[in-house]
């Protein structure tokens, strides 16, 4: 009987991949064409058979896969494979991915006093993997460890931190000496959370939607350390964990598919590896000994020709928007970009064609002149930095260097991630195209796992080693303008590490029109909002839009259950997948 009803549910949540009923258990099929870009808008290779390995690569390592550490879309992906939070996004194909539905909740949020309070109600029999209880007060700890402890865990966003009332106060779970911990998360009992916002947040189910609603018992905390022994609230859990090198999750028994409507959970086992060459991860996909690359940015530019060109493996590729846009922050704390006349000579100077053909060409992006990429509401288009064919205007970023009383130019620092080679690829061309004007841009590189922890997002490293400009790209934390744009442009978002407003952008006027547009329940004049606050952005020039991301993926013949998300940078739905092998 348990049997029967695990496969009903497998069947269900494939089903609702497809848009359809279920299927029968044990089937596996083509599920749409196998043909080039299937994937962006039905499930490829549909099956509801359990077994298999699924199987992951990844250039670099992580920034941890810690739920309540990580900021990278591809660890969000993937940790729900171990880490239930409040909502999710439906495992679905096409737009229908971008559905917020319920997990660990019963239901979506109920929001009250103008949506600035919003109450969950957990669903009974939640277990983690050693069999105890989740309750409501793990998920207010979660939250609690994730928002307000930067001294030991710096990655992830800081949303709850900035829109709780008394967020602003207080120390986290590792400093304050209050048992209750903050006060405006409620858990009168342990199925009920209550969260108590100082402005409404009409964005809040998305919101609950990120790990860091994952629920951890503060008995088991370790802190940063706790990536080394997670508690798996997910149909898998870890078998192993190694820094640096990978881990392997196995099945957990203590997982209740009868609470569980969107994870078919059909491989045996996970595995991932770290620290991969991104050509032999390439290789690896294309001979079929692997099931996905876990970073979800595409094939390496070497890689691009051979898939393209051959008609065979081209059947097999998803040319997938990410809803991302690659940019160069220029940091304001950074001479002599504290003179908006030296960052708009930057805007003006440099030639985004050949940054695009660095970067692949428009198989992997199209030349972008806003922040927010056309795939998000309330994205606005217009271009206040427009030049003849995106090549730069040579005599207007002079005129700026002049004004910014640099007429001979100056040198800087450059930033990008050492193991992606399409940013490499991209800086080179940055620099490249800088020179033309007389900034001369030095190419500092460093690996992506600590990135952000401990270069680029780390205002104090960035100060001391002159890092002038950043290459970063940013995809949407939910679909809306205010999920893409407030943690790299609001003032509110610079941390001490970890940050991704690279920019260290701090301007009253753009912070308070944010927190203005997230409170406004007008859908239409929300969305009207954040097209003006992009606006705004660019203005500033702190920040050089180069490409709207696309992803190059690769699905080999193993791979089942392939689809596009949007709601996780247009990457494969980590969710959905499983493996014949």
């Amino acid at each position: 009987m348990k049997t029967r009803k695990a496969t009903l549910v497998i069947g269900a949540t494939v089903a609702l991949a497809l848009g359809a009923s279920a299927c029968g258990g044990g089937k596996s099929d083509s599920g749409g064409k196998s043909s080039a870009d299937a994937a962006l808008t039905s499930v490829v290779n549909t099956s509801t058979k359990k077994g298999g390995t699924l199987s992951l690569s990844l250039s670099d390592a992580p920034d941890s896969l810690d739920p309540g550490n990580t900021y990278y879309g591809w660890v969000q992906n993937f940790s729900r494979l171990y880490a239930r939070s409040l909502t999710t996004f439906k495992p679905a194909a096409g737009k229908a991915g971008l559905e917020v539905v319920p997990d660990l909740a019963e239901s979506l949020g109920t929001p009250s006093d103008g949506a600035k309070t919003w109450t969950y109600h957990l669903k009974k029999g939640l277990k983690y993997e050693d069999g105890t209880p989740i309750t409501s007060k793990d998920v207010k700890y979660a939250v609690e460890r994730s928002n307000f402890a930067p001294e030991a865990l710096s990655n992830g966003p800081t949303y709850f931190k900035a829109h709780l009332i008394g967020g602003d106060k207080y120390q986290g779970p590792y400093k304050d000496k209050n048992p209750d911990g903050i006060s405006s998360i409620e858990t009168p009992d342990d199925t009920t959370i209550i969260f108590k916002l100082k402005d409404a947040f009409a964005d809040f189910d998305y919101l609950a939607q990120f790990t860091q609603t994952a629920p951890v018992p503060q008995s088991k905390d370790k802190g940063a350390t706790y990536v080394q022994h997670i508690l798996s609230t997910g149909p898998y859990k870890f078998q192993s964990y190694e820094e640096g090198k990978g881990a392997t999750l196995v099945r957990n028994d203590q997982w209740d598919p009868k609470t569980d409507a969107v994870r078919p959970a059909l491989p045996d086992k996970v595995t991932i590896k770290f620290g991969v060459n991104q050509v032999s991860v390439d290789n690896d996909l294309l001979g079929d000994n692997l099931t996905t690359d876990a970073a979800g940015t595409g094939v390496a530019p070497q890689t691009q020709p051979k898939v393209l060109t051959d008609s065979k493996l081209k059947k097999q590729t998803d040319d997938s928007y990410a809803g991302a846009t690659s940019y160069i922050g220029l940091n304001l704390n950074v001479k002599p970009f504290d003179n908006i006349h030296c960052r708009k000579a930057v805007q003006w100077g440099i030639d985004k064609a050949s940054v695009q053909a660095a970067q692949g060409g428009s198989p992997k992006g199209d030349v972008a002149t806003t922040l927010l990429p056309p795939t998000v509401n309330g994205y606005s288009k217009f271009n206040l930095y427009e030049t003849p064919g995106d090549k730069g205007d040579e005599a207007k970023a002079k005129d700026e260097l002049k004004q910014c009383g640099q007429p001979n130019g100056f040198s800087t620092n450059l930033t990008a991630r050492s193991d992606r080679p399409a940013e490499m690829a991209m800086a080179t061309a940055v620099q490249a195209s800088l020179k033309k004007i007389n900034v001369n841009a030095d190419i500092k590189s460093f690996p992506t796992g600590k990135y952000f922890q401990n270069f680029a997002g780390n205002p104090s490293y960035v100060h001391e080693h002159n890092l002038g400009m950043i290459m970063t790209a940013w995809g949407a934390d939910w679909p809306t303008g205010f999920g893409f744009l407030d943690q790299i442009v609001n003032g509110s978002a610079i941390k001490p590490s970890g940050g991704n407003n690279v920019q260290e952008l701090n301007d009253p006027a753009i912070n308070n029109a944010l927190n203005t547009a997230i409170g406004n329940t007008d859908k239409n004049a929300r969305e009207k909002a954040w097209g003006d606050i992009d606006k705004m952005v660019a203005e500033n020039a702190s920040a050089v839009p180069l490409i709207y991301r696309k992803n190059l993926l690769f699905r080999p013949a193993s791979a089942t259950n392939v689809t596009v998300t949007q709601a996780y940078l247009g990457m494969y739905d980590y969710l959905l997948m499983g493996s014949n092998k």
